[in-house]
């Protein structure tokens, strides 16, 4: 047996320990509640699909196979390992789920906290769920044609842990030890009461051991990572295109779960230096699929050739995942942000109506929290009762102001300048002591209020660089009557992403997607960890105790009812907190596409996410 104690742990035997506590956790349960292998994980109750199912329900089985499709990504990449925190990665190695790099277990589109086995062939876990065991397939092979290891999957989590990008150390912190139980056996014991971890272990990106042993893993850099999904990374054009290739001798073919799935020879993507080279790419023929992030020229900007030709076809995908929080994000690192009378001063300049309008024909939902659109969202402008008032009443001292009460963002007005929200910022901005002196807004020593606003150039996932750019101007404009300077800075991605993993900013565009199953990742995002340590999602840099807790009653929740109050309470702490000036959102996606490839009738639950775009997709006739 192979044993990996956790260095962050007692030195006490490992084996010892190991032995100790399975005997006692089998020995005290009852008979009925022995562990038993299972296919699939839920976080609450069985999965949805039973053992031996054909195929995932929003995957066609009987779609043809073969051709390309090409993509575009905004930017450049200097990087093929998305998975730690240097360099420019190209990220669709990562957000392609199991496509290079395979996982132990798939996560179900269609069910927001369910696992199903990929390379591991089943999971077992005991009822308290202090431990997770997964089976391997013995079939399991890398594109090389050698065997998947549990040898493979201790190093990985190991180094990813240890090495690897901050969104894997929270986890394997937890991981009090890793051992092999056999020869295609490896059981995590946690040293955290966490019910999240049995299912976040299973999706670890498993790497080849012998290609990176004795290497620097942390450092970033161009050699091809060898993977045991369906592609392999076939042309790398560095900063401008790679190109997966369907591996022929894919070991993982007809495994029920890939049934449907991963349908084209190659998928292309190629890099461009803004969005309207892309887009006249995409109209050219030169790309097959365009995300419109613009209602507006959804609506008036598709009579190009190809389109009034028919080779375009005009999709949206609907989904019922939370809106996620899209916008400015102020740095409360920077002590003219630490205030929240200032951050709602903020919010208060931010005329949405007026932006909506404007830029997208008052199209766009506005963001009122950041679990919106989902039954994880708190009430706007309502005050918490129930189980969510019982979570917050500790903290009532030291949480925001609304958060018990009720928090709703202002509504703006038609004109660009919303006169009564304009007295609202200034009465804020003086009660934290800042007045106007000659035009200009300053503090008691007279320093005048100056900020910047950073920007990426290339955009940002949800929105383009330049409606941006025009958002954020008028925002400038707002600021100026309030007798503030805010500059703007564009800077290219690599620059971008330098900073803001460093938290050099003041304020810049925040988009953070969330998803149905918060877990331990909302510690990276929220954490007070992210305070001080580089490359997590606390922008904001927020220390929540109240925060903090609730996540982790999210985490150690028993049951459905009790997981979704303890989300909505977050949902409270966060929104109140003030930290980002939200935008608006779309309740569904808008893809332009070549009218030759097609998606399967049943949409899943996600939508367009992660897993669906090019996965599901194919040609109706297999294109060169």
């Amino acid at each position: 047996m192979q044993i990996i104690k956790n260095p962050n742990e007692s030195a006490i035997s490992a084996a010892f320990l190991a032995g100790f506590a399975m005997f006692t956790t089998v020995a005290a349960m009852p008979l009925a509640s022995v562990a038993e292998p299972s296919h699939g994980i839920a976080m609450y109750g069985e999965p949805a699909l039973p053992e031996g199912f054909a195929h995932l329900p929003y995957a066609n089985p009987e779609a043809p196979e073969g051709g390309t499709i090409r993509l575009a990504e905004s930017g450049s990449f200097d990087s093929l390992k998305p998975w730690v925190l240097k360099g420019s990665p190209a990220w669709p190695v990562y957000t392609m789920p199991g496509v290079l790099a395979e996982t132990l277990m798939l996560r179900s589109m269609d069910e927001p906290f369910t696992l199903y086995g990929l390379l591991a062939e089943s999971v077992e876990t005991d009822e308290a769920r202090s431990w997770v065991e997964f089976t391997l397939r013995p079939e399991a092979r890398f594109s090389d044609g050698s065997p998947v290891t549990v040898g493979d999957v201790m190093w990985s989590y190991e180094t990813l842990g240890t090495q690897g990008h901050p969104r894997y150390r929270g986890a394997w912190s937890k991981v009090e030890s890793m051992e092999q139980t056999g020869p295609n056996k490896v059981r995590f014991t946690f040293n955290t009461q966490d019910r999240e971890l049995a299912l976040l272990m299973g999706m670890r990106p498993i790497l080849k051991k012998a290609q990176w042993e004795g290497t620097d893993f942390s450092q970033s850099g161009l050699e091809v990572p060898i993977g045991s999904g369906p592609y392999v990374i076939e042309n790398v054009d560095p900063g401008r295109a790679f190109t997966f290739r369907k591996n022929p001798d894919w070991w993982g073919k007809d495994l029920p779960i890939n049934q449907g799935l991963h349908n084209f020879d190659r998928v292309i993507y190629d890099y461009f230096g803004d969005n309207n080279a892309m887009f006249e790419a995409f109209k050219a023929g030169d790309i097959d699929v365009w995300r419109e992030l613009s209602p507006t020229k959804w609506d008036t900007e598709y009579d190009f050739p190809r389109a009034v030709a028919g080779e375009i076809t005009k999709s949206e995908i609907p989904n019922e995942r939370p809106s996620g929080i899209m916008g400015l994000v102020m740095n409360t690192r920077n002590p003219v942000f630490a205030d929240w009378r200032v951050r709602q001063a903020m919010i208060e300049a931010f005329n949405w109506k007026f932006i909506n309008a404007t830029l997208s024909g008052g199209q766009e939902r506005r963001i009122t929290s950041y679990f919106a659109n989902s039954e994880l969202a708190m009430t706007p402008d309502a005050p918490a009762e129930g189980r969510v008032l019982e979570l917050l009443q500790p903290f009532a001292e030291e949480l925001p102001p609304g958060a018990i009460d009720g928090y709703a963002l202002p509504e703006g007005a038609d004109r660009p300048l919303d006169r009564g929200a304009m007295r609202r910022a200034l009465s804020l901005l003086e009660e934290a002591g800042w007045t106007v002196r000659d035009g200009a807004l300053v503090n008691g020593d007279g320093e005048p209020m100056a900020f910047e606003i950073l920007l990426n150039q290339s955009g940002a996932a949800m929105t383009t660089a330049s409606e941006m750019k025009q958002l954020v101007d008028i925002f400038v404009e707002s600021l100026r009557s309030l007798g503030i300077n805010a500059r703007i800075t564009m800077l290219d991605s690599a620059q971008y992403i330098e900073r803001t993993n460093n938290y050099a900013f003041d304020m810049t565009w925040y988009d953070r997607a969330l998803s149905l199953s918060p877990g331990n990742e909302q510690l990276l995002y929220w954490g007070s960890a992210g305070v001080s340590d580089p490359g997590t999602r606390n922008f904001m840099g927020m220390a929540s105790p109240a925060a903090e807790a609730m996540i982790d009653e999210m985490l150690n929740a028993a049951s459905r009812e009790d997981f979704v109050s303890a989300v909505r309470a977050l949902d409270r702490i966060l929104t109140a907190g003030r930290y980002v000036i939200p935008a608006g959102y779309s309740p569904v996606s808008r893809l332009a596409h070549d009218t030759t490839l097609k998606f399967p009738d049943e949409i899943p639950t996600y939508g367009d996410y992660p897993g669906f775009l090019p996965e599901t997709w194919w040609r109706e006739t297999a294109a060169p």
